[in-house]
């Protein structure tokens, strides 16, 4: 008697304190025997009352979906039908250009919840607009799946992978609500997804397109216009970005808290604004930047505090710096910089340091300057004196943002040539390269 009541009190303390049975997550883990874990927050229903009327006659597309066989391949008849749709199982769904899926104005359109499954040719159109709910045109839930030759337009989110490995995003067009850049959707967005390949879309007037704690996928041949951030990698490791087209956009390649991060022979162009830049580092590590074509941009690098980790670089080699306000801006002294075989050139200020001299803990060597001032009597290509930057009066405006506007005015061009020739004190060495090219190389471009 005395037991059962024991038993009794500690049930009545728990159910007291909240005790409560754990339940434990929705889990699939059918890929590389990773585990997938339900995190979407609950999509409400919608019924056909509540979107937009002019999808009420439209025939539904989901019955075309439930009727066909798995592994079959669907071929819709040309037209326009009715969202939302969910996929649970392999198809191929095959619009051949033709076919338009509408859902009203409400919710997402359309749900990819399976493993190898083919969506092609198919415009999504017509998603929500609620960030709670992140309302896109497509939420892909599954693995090893080929989404290619999609047109989508007026939604919210573009393309949304979440847990989502080994797929195939290829030849997609995006483009979102028309609305205020802040409260646009992402065009693309990896989180926790690794492995896939994200190539040959063409976005335009989005938000962004992010990696977040995404591992070794690809994003290659991709052109991005006017939005704000062309790709922004976070916590995200191993990730290749080559042979891209970025313009117009506020920030070209963004790393933040990354590393192994490569990007190779992209162009980016035009990032310009308060926050322009084309590349930018965030607490970065073993980063690899190679034959781009970065011009125009407000800053063509930034780096800050990268490389973070103790005993990582930053490798900057066979780039175009051209054309910008600074053609690379370090924000910290940790050194850890290389810098090889560059083109600087016509840039207003070709790399500035925020926080005193860094001569001696980046490596600069055999880049081409267009404002090298020695000769090369030898002929062999390499300047017969070092190249060495000094900060004089335009510490000013590095130091006072608001003097940035008065850069290359009369008058602190003035005063810079008076520091230059009677300096009134040590003008701080921000880099120096022994080996500077004489003659401009040509670009081949790959």
């Amino acid at each position: 008697m005395k037991k059962s009541l024991a038993v009794f009190a500690l049930l009545a303390a728990a159910a007291a304190f909240g005790v409560e049975e754990k339940v434990a997550p929705k889990v699939d883990a059918s890929a590389h025997g990773g585990v997938r874990a339900e995190v979407d927050r609950p999509k409400p229903a919608y019924t056909l009352a509540e979107r937009d009327p002019r999808i009420h006659r439209l025939p539904a597309f989901q019955a075309l979906v439930d009727a066909a066989p798995t592994g079959s391949v669907l071929k819709p008849a040309a037209g326009s039908y009715a969202g939302p749709v969910r996929l649970t199982k392999p198809l191929t769904i095959d619009g051949g250009g033709q076919v338009v899926i509408d859902a009203g104005g409400k919710g997402t359109v359309f749900s990819l919840e399976t493993d190898g499954a083919v969506l092609r040719g198919l415009a999504l159109r017509g998603s929500g607009n609620s960030h709670d709910t992140d309302d896109a045109c497509l939420d892909v839930r599954g693995h090893r799946n080929t989404i290619e030759a999609l047109d989508i337009s007026d939604c919210l989110f573009g393309i949304d992978l979440k847990q989502s490995n080994q797929n195939q995003v290829r030849h997609n067009r995006i483009v979102s609500k028309p609305v205020p850049l802040g409260v646009r959707g992402d065009a693309l967005r990896l989180w926790y997804s690794r492995d896939n390949r994200v190539e040959y879309n063409d976005i335009a007037d989005s938000r962004d397109m992010v990696a977040w704690y995404s591992h070794g996928n690809t994003i290659s041949h991709n052109v991005s216009r006017r939005s704000r951030y062309s790709i922004h990698f976070m916590f995200a490791t191993y990730n290749l970005v080559e042979h891209n087209r970025f313009y117009d956009n506020a920030v070209g390649v963004y790393l933040m808290y990354t590393e192994g991060v490569h990007i190779k022979h992209n162009l980016i162009s035009h990032a310009n604004g308060p926050t322009g830049m084309g590349i930018g580092l965030k607490e970065a590590s073993d980063a690899v930047i190679e034959g781009n074509e970065i011009i125009y941009c407000a800053i063509g690098a930034h780096s800050d505090l990268s490389p973070f980790q103790p005993d990582t670089k930053i490798e900057f080699k066979h780039n175009r710096f051209a054309y910008n306000g600074i053609g690379i801006r370090f924000t910290a002294e940790l050194g850890g910089n290389v810098a090889t075989d560059n083109i600087f050139e016509g840039n207003l200020s070709h790399v500035m340091q925020s926080s005193g001299s860094t001569a001696g803990l980046n490596q600069w060597r055999g880049n081409y300057w267009d404002d090298y001032q020695g000769f090369d009597r030898n002929g062999d290509g390499v300047g017969d004196t070092p190249y060495q930057l000094y900060a004089f009066a335009d510490r000013i405006w590095m130091e006072i943002p608001q003097a940035r506007f008065f850069k290359n005015s009369p008058g602190m061009e003035l005063l810079d040539f008076l520091e230059r020739l009677a300096p009134f004190s040590t003008p701080d060495l921000i880099l120096k390269d022994e080996a500077p090219r004489f003659l401009k190389p040509v670009r081949v471009q790959s």
